[in-house]
């Protein structure tokens, strides 16, 4: 019977077969607790500023969470656009001060424009909100609320970040205003799927 070769393992010192999909997922440069920055900076893994560019990540994660839950054009548009912008925000981040290059896109302040305008646009749409409400509704605007919460624990890692790392003061308010703006998206699914707002009902 005729048995097919395994291909030769590095350990059994061949060569393994040539792959033509790029580079490999795993780097093995990071098994002793550290991983590098843009740069080539080491430092561990739990180094303020990888926690910083870990919880964007997070964030960017959730979002794609909240694509797949949503129905609107509009909304897929925008948030994909937000993912977009926050690669850009997680490699300047990644990327400790003076080494920013023109390769690396900042975050500037038509950014932070951008989101306030999307805010205003979908707010002006909505009920006043005049009671605290409960992160709840439809499966996408729990989405929503989901990554509003995580926006929040981005923005305070970067706020630990910010005390000891200079970096460009953008950053901080384009996730501050990610935060509202994610509250506002929640309650605008809510409302596009008929679906009240649930409010906060005090102990008493």
């Amino acid at each position: 019977m005729n048995r097919r070769r395994r291909p030769a393992s590095r350990e059994g010192g061949g060569s393994p077969a040539p792959r033509s999909r790029g580079i490999r997922i795993y780097t093995r440069t990071g098994d002793q607790g550290e991983t590098g920055l843009i740069g080539g900076q080491r430092v561990p893994k739990d180094d303020p500023r990888v926690e910083a560019y870990g919880a964007i990540d997070e964030l960017n994660a959730h979002l794609g969470m909240v694509c797949a839950r949503l129905a609107d054009s509009d909304l897929v548009t925008l948030v994909q656009a937000i993912q977009n912008r926050l690669f850009d925000l997680g490699a300047e981040l990644a990327t400790p001060l003076p080494g920013k290059t023109a390769a690396i896109p900042a975050i500037e302040t038509q950014h932070v424009d951008a989101l306030e305008r999307a805010i205003d646009q979908y707010e002006d749409a909505l009920p006043p909100l005049r009671e605290f409400i409960l992160p709840s509704g439809t499966d996408a605007a729990a989405a929503f609320h989901v990554a509003r919460t995580v926006a929040r624990r981005a923005e305070r890692r970067i706020v630990t970040l910010a005390r000891t790392e200079r970096l460009n003061p953008e950053i901080l308010r384009y996730v501050n205003r990610l935060s509202d703006l994610l509250f506002v998206l929640a309650r605008t699914v809510n409302q596009r799927a008929g679906q009240l707002d649930t409010v906060w009902q005090k102990s008493t």
